[in-house]
């Protein structure tokens, strides 16, 4: 059965983290809106591309437009069935918004389930949702995890850590791990 997947972008998000969970979520039948504040559907986010590539941190490159197939003005968090939150750098800003911060508190006050990659704990922990959960980020973002209340989960980078209803992953190399423990959270099965 198809479910109603949220994902909140906004301009330099990272381009994998965007693109492909948005894609693979559409692929195994689920309906997917992504939304960003001060944009409607049928505009374009522009994306970041981090890399991995021996220095200290991730280089940081300009990705792909992004379209927008939904108006964030439009939406309603108790229309959706899961959330997704893509990493890189809009999760810093869009903790900013107070309309972000409330959909996003929706997600777990209702205990629906919610993805956050790599930067999106800035996210949850703007929205103040990780006290006492394991959460899994970027290792540059353990300190807001810890601050906000939360257990990082220092894992390997190509996988995926689930507390309850919360998947999370360091990074983009986790696609496999992190999107297989959301479909399992979500209750979606699939058959080949």
């Amino acid at each position: 059965m198809a479910k109603k997947i949220l994902m909140i972008c906004g301009d330099f998000c990272e381009d994998y983290e965007t693109m492909v969970p948005f894609q693979a979520l559409l692929a195994v039948g689920h309906i997917v809106h992504a939304v960003c504040p001060g944009k409607k559907a049928g505009d374009t986010i522009a994306t970041a591309i981090h890399d991995f590539e021996g220095d200290q941190t991730y280089t940081e490159k300009r990705g792909h437009n992004f379209a927008l197939n939904a108006s964030f003005t439009d939406i309603r968090a108790e229309d959706y069935d899961g959330l997704v939150i893509p990493g890189g750098r809009g999760p810093e800003y869009l903790r900013m918004y107070p309309d972000v911060i409330a959909a996003v508190r929706h997600f777990f006050d209702e205990n629906k389930p919610v993805a956050a990659v790599c930067h999106g704990a800035q996210l949850l922990a703007g929205a103040r949702v990780l006290e006492g959960r394991t959460c899994s980020a970027y290792p540059a973002c353990r300190a807001e995890v810890e601050l906000a209340g939360g257990i990082y989960a220092d894992i390997p980078i190509d996988q995926a850590v689930t507390d309850r209803n919360l998947v999370s992953a360091p990074a983009w190399p986790a696609h496999p791990a992190w999107i297989a423990q959301f479909l399992s959270v979500l209750g979606t099965r699939i058959s080949l």
